[in-house]
């Protein structure tokens, strides 16, 4: 799957744009074909165009707003009409992209983690447009940043949004916790966070390759009577650990309703 042609401008180039825009670049798009419009100007990546306004006379193929939710009214883009605009704002809508950029010719949220930087993120896409052409350079941009995942409902957008858009900062939390329980029983704190980081990667490699469920591998793991039993026991009681990241889960997808309430005045 090729990259796109023609210009691709990127909106904002924060922490999330700049990770991407790397991918990309590393993955075969000339950077000479990228424009990154800032407040700062100062250049992402050698060869890639920066400014600190749009520019003038000129139009993208493909535009990518990567900059904060709450700035999207500090920019322009009415005039704009590329072939696709591809938005990873959290909790602006569709319509209300289409609102603010009535000249796309179509529009497709993504979503994508931190772990894209590495290329083993995760991307989820919606849009409501039936331009096959506009779908496929969407997965083509999202393809090299990791798992791609569309969404049918812009309804679920918010849940997905939630789970993996949000989940690298709540596995980093476990990471840190498991971590301070081990220092608690007595490691050295480097070594107790040596140890959760690798326990966490060898286990997800090893849930993601199973058959089994991760719930499945859960009990394999745990011998009647055993040790990890008896942890696994506080961590099922009264579906303790369920409980805590569903409500963890519900407090990330009621602020993306905010934000997404907020961009539809």
């Amino acid at each position: 799957m090729s990259f796109p042609a023609g210009p691709l401008w990127m909106i904002g180039c924060g922490n999330m744009g700049g990770a991407m825009l790397r991918r990309w670049v590393a993955a075969g798009l000339d950077p000479a074909r990228v424009t990154v419009i800032t407040r700062s100007g100062r250049e992402p990546l050698p060869g890639v165009r920066s400014q600190t306004a749009l520019p003038a006379d000129e139009e993208p193929a493909t535009l990518v707003l990567a900059l904060k939710p709450q700035q999207i009214d500090q920019i322009d883009v009415a005039h704009l009409r590329p072939a696709l605009l591809v938005s990873i704002l959290a909790g602006v809508e569709e319509a209300a992209l289409a609102v603010r950029m009535p000249g796309a010719r179509a529009i497709v949220r993504a979503m994508p983690n931190l772990p894209v930087a590495i290329g083993r993120g995760v991307t989820a896409l919606y849009t409501s447009s039936a331009d096959r052409e506009a779908r496929a350079v969407a997965e083509a941009l999202a393809a090299p940043l990791g798992l791609v995942e569309w969404v049918a409902d812009e309804e679920a957008f918010g849940a997905v949004t939630a789970l993996a858009g949000c989940g690298p900062g709540f596995v980093f939390r476990f990471a840190d916790a498991l971590a301070e329980a081990g220092v608690r029983l007595g490691l050295p704190a480097d070594q107790a966070l040596r140890l959760a980081l690798a326990t966490l990667d060898g286990s997800a490699a090893m849930a993601r390759d199973a058959e089994a469920s991760p719930a499945t591998l859960a009990d394999r793991v745990a011998s009647p009577g055993g040790s990890t039993r008896e942890g696994l026991n506080v961590l099922d009681a009264d579906h303790a650990l369920v409980e805590l990241m569903a409500r963890t889960l519900a407090a990330s997808a009621r602020r993306n309703a905010e934000m997404a309430a907020a961009a539809r005045r």
